[in-house]
């Protein structure tokens, strides 16, 4: 087959893929895309699998990116339950797992990441939960009942959310985190303490740094979690929420360049001229930053496709430069993020407004600086916060922290 006849295939059937496709018909292009999946649910997003649908308050329907006809009314070739075991560059083909083989004129990679698993005694037993699919988002729902006693390993977004939604339902929660506070490398301590207070003002047993030793249980089902210092914490459940780890076994097999994640440049193209990558997978270099980031949160999977899609199309244009953004919901708390900070990369925080009332604006800033912003329980500023922190310029932290004075006037 020509090269000009092929498919471009697009291996990763997640909120990334799905939006690449759609992207692709949207800027014109009429030839063959395949998109491909391990899963066999279509192609959905991951938010609402620790909020929303997890909270019962949104309905599976909801979540999925496109209707179940969109694809064949957009002639994509949805393969779902198909997993990609191989990739031939040199050929320009993947080979699936039932020996089916599909050439290719171009190849975007939105395989995602998968959790880290926790590596100690007992951890495969039953009732050990991780969340990273719709139907692990089933099994923790499962089990957050009143009464139910929940123990959450790591103190990250994943975990507190877990932790919030488990109160939501009357759970008794204990969250096991080996740094002091949660979301310490991420916030630094004078934001974490926020989420600190927040958690224990919601009845969640906070325990920090605490090593787990061993996972206890019974017949194969978990029952408890014992700490380093032997102290033993009942559990009719242990969700582990210790992080994810980009799926790049596809391409390390092909001898793509990995580190951290598919290195891309800006326009999305690993080391392989007709193949991209997309999302958690994509370590991209980022024109703003002058370095490559992989950004772990649904902004990237939603808007880096359409950057890959262009730039699968040859329009060297197709630059993904967006300033890094994410939110959370937490009992009553919502919050977005804008802008990044690497642990230490910053010298001062500026608080706009009182962090106690959970109404407040957080700045990080390195010589006069922002770095980045989080707007907690105020809405409507994350796109002067982004022009902030885009601009790279000096600012009077007084006026940044005054609240009279509007953010487009720092």
């Amino acid at each position: 087959m020509a090269g000009s006849e092929r498919p471009i295939v697009i291996v990763g059937a997640s909120l990334g893929g799905a939006k690449a496709a759609e992207a692709l018909r949207g800027a014109g292009y009429r030839g063959g895309i395949v998109l491909i999946g391990e899963e066999h649910e279509r192609p959905y997003e991951r938010p609402p699998l620790s909020k929303g649908y997890l909270l019962g308050k949104e309905a599976r329907e909801k979540i999925h990116v496109h209707p179940p006809q969109w694809y064949a009314e957009h002639d994509v070739t949805l393969r779902l339950g198909t997993p990609v075991v191989a990739i031939d560059p040199a050929a320009r083909t993947v080979t699936l797992a039932d020996d089916g083989e599909i050439g290719y004129h171009k190849l975007l990679l939105t395989t995602g990441s998968v959790p880290r698993r926790l590596p100690v005694p007992g951890a495969d037993q039953d009732g050990v939960l991780y969340l990273r699919r719709v139907e692990d988002s089933d099994r923790i729902k499962a089990v957050l009942r009143p009464g139910a006693r929940i123990a959450v390993v790591g103190a990250g977004w994943i975990g507190l959310e877990v932790a919030a939604a488990a109160r939501a339902a009357g759970a008794e929660v204990t969250v096991l985190e080996s740094l002091e506070l949660p979301l310490l490398r991420v916030l630094g301590r004078e934001v974490a303490q926020v989420f600190a207070d927040l958690h224990r003002d919601h009845g969640v047993d906070l325990r920090f740094g605490v090593q787990v030793a061993e996972l206890t249980g019974a017949d194969g089902t978990v029952n408890g979690v014992r700490l380093g210092d032997g102290t033993e914490l009942a559990a009719d459940a242990v969700v582990v929420g210790i992080g994810i780890s980009p799926a790049t076994a596809l391409a390390e097999a092909a001898g793509l360049e990995v580190d951290n994640g598919i290195k891309t440049d800006q326009h999305l193209r690993t080391s392989d001229p007709d193949v991209y990558a997309a999302g958690d997978v994509a370590n991209a270099y980022h024109p703003l930053f002058d370095r490559h980031l992989r950004v772990e949160h649904w902004a990237n999977a939603l808007n880096q496709p359409q950057t890959a899609a262009r730039a699968l199309l040859g329009q060297p244009d197709a630059v993904y430069d967006r300033v890094p953004y994410f939110f959370s919901d937490q009992y009553d708390v919502g919050l977005e993020y804008v802008g990044y900070v690497e642990p230490d990369g910053y010298d001062r925080v500026v608080f706009r407004g009182d962090p106690a009332t959970r109404e407040f604006i957080a700045f990080w800033l390195s010589g006069g600086r922002v770095l980045a912003g989080m707007n907690v329980n105020v809405w409507d500023v994350t796109d002067p916060i982004r022009e902030l922190v885009r601009s790279g310029r000096t600012v009077d932290v007084d006026r940044l922290a005054d609240p009279n004075v509007p953010l487009t006037e720092i």
